[in-house]
C-alpha cells in the first residue's frame, strides 16, 4: 500500500463558493485556527462561482495579509463541477481536500482525513453521520439516492453528497470532470483503481445565508447516475447496452407478432388496420431513439473536453496563483 509522508506533503484546501459573504471570512479562521497548531503546509484555494455579493472582496481582504490564501473568480456561474475542476487545476498539494463554504463542514476534521491518506487510501470521503439538515427537503432524498448510487455503481460509501473529501492529487488529477459530475469523483476514481474509504465527520447546521441546493437536485443525481453507469460498465463495450436494447426489441416484437397473428385468426381483425401494432411500435422507437440520443451527447461531450482539454469554466481573476496554461 502506497503512503505518503505526513511531513513532505502538502495539502490544498479546494472550498468552492457563491454568495457567502457572511460565512467565507469565518471559514477561513476555522481552516486556519484548526491547522495552527499541525504540522500541515496547506494553500487555501477559493473558487468564485460567479457571485453576485461581497464574497470576493473579503477574500481579498485576507489575501493580502496572507499568501496561502488563492482565489479564482469565474466571470460567471458555471456549476459546482467546473469550480472544483479550477480548484484541481491550480493545486499544487499532494493531497486535495474539498468542504464547503457555509461553515456546515468542520476544519478540525482535516487531519484525520489526512491521515487516513497517509495510511494508504487515494480517496477518504466523508460521511455526515449525524447530519443537521431538514429531514425530508435533505436526509431523506440524500440517502435514498446514496442507497441507489452503491447499488449501481458498487462504491460503499454511506455519503456521497458529502463535500468534505481527501483525494491523493495523482489519481484525482486522472478524473476529467465536467457537466455535473463532481458527486461521482470517487467512482471516477475507483475505475482507476484508487483505494477508497470513508470516515464520520462533523456537520453543522448553516447559521448565515441559503442553501444552494434543493429537492430537484435528486432527479438530476439520478439522471447522472444513469450516465455513470453507462461510461463505468459500457463505454468500451457499448454493443452490450446496444445489443441488449436491439435483443429485447427482437422479443417485444416477436410478441407483438405473434399477438398480431392471433387476433387475425381468431378474431378476424386486420393485421395492418391493428392500431396495438402501430402504438407499440411507435412508443418503443420512440424511447429507444431518446435514450440513445441522450448517451450519445454525453459520449460526445467527453470526447469534447478530453480531446481539445479545455476546462468547462473561464476565469476572470487570479489572486496569489499564476496562470497555468
Amino acid at each position: 500500500m502506497k503512503k505518503t509522508s505526513a511531513k513532505s506533503s502538502k495539502i490544498s484546501i479546494v472550498l468552492p463558493l457563491y454568495n457567502e459573504e457572511e460565512n467565507v471570512e469565518l471559514q477561513y479562521k476555522n481552516i486556519t485556527d484548526n491547522l495552527k497548531n499541525t504540522k500541515l503546509t496547506y494553500e487555501i484555494i477559493f473558487v468564485d462561482d460567479g457571485s453576485t455579493d461581497n464574497s470576493v472582496m473579503i477574500l481579498k481582504k485576507i489575501a493580502k495579509k496572507d499568501t496561502r490564501i488563492k482565489i479564482i473568480q469565474f466571470r460567471r456561474n458555471f456549476g459546482q463541477t467546473a469550480a472544483m475542476a479550477a480548484g484541481i487545476n491550480h493545486s499544487s498539494g499532494d493531497i486535495i481536500i474539498f468542504m464547503d463554504s457555509d461553515l456546515q463542514n468542520d476544519a478540525k476534521d482535516i487531519p484525520m482525513l489526512v491521515d487516513k491518506i497517509n495510511e494508504g487510501y487515494d480517496v477518504v470521503s466523508g460521511w455526515r453521520k449525524d447530519r443537521k439538515d431538514k429531514f425530508f427537503s435533505r436526509k431523506l432524498p440524500s440517502r435514498i439516492a446514496n442507497r441507489l448510487i452503491a447499488r449501481v455503481s458498487g462504491v460503499r460509501l454511506h455519503d456521497l453528497g458529502c463535500s468534505l473529501k481527501a483525494y491523493r492529487g495523482e489519481v484525482l488529477r486522472e478524473v476529467k470532470l465536467y457537466g455535473e459530475m463532481h458527486r461521482f469523483i470517487p467512482i471516477h476514481a475507483s475505475w482507476v483503481g484508487a483505494r477508497i474509504t470513508e470516515i464520520p465527520v462533523t456537520h453543522h447546521p448553516r447559521q448565515f445565508g441559503t442553501s444552494k441546493y434543493g429537492i430537484k437536485r435528486t432527479f438530476k443525481v439520478l439522471l447522472d447516475l444513469i450516465t455513470v453507469k453507462f461510461m463505468g460498465s459500457y463505454s468500451t463495450k457499448p454493443i452490450y447496452i446496444f445489443g441488449g436494447f436491439g435483443f429485447l426489441l427482437m422479443v417485444m416484437g416477436m410478441f407483438s407478432f405473434a399477438g398480431v397473428i392471433f387476433m387475425k385468426f381468431y378474431n378476424n381483425l386486420s393485421m395492418n388496420r391493428n392500431p396495438l401494432l402501430f402504438l407499440t411500435v411507435m412508443l418503443v422507437i420512440m424511447s429507444i431513439i431518446f435514450i440513445m440520443l441522450g448517451i450519445l451527447a454525453e459520449i460526445l461531450i467527453r470526447i469534447y473536453h478530453e480531446s481539445q482539454d479545455k476546462p468547462p469554466y473561464k476565469i476572470r481573476e487570479m489572486t496569489n496563483l499564476k496562470n497555468k496554461k
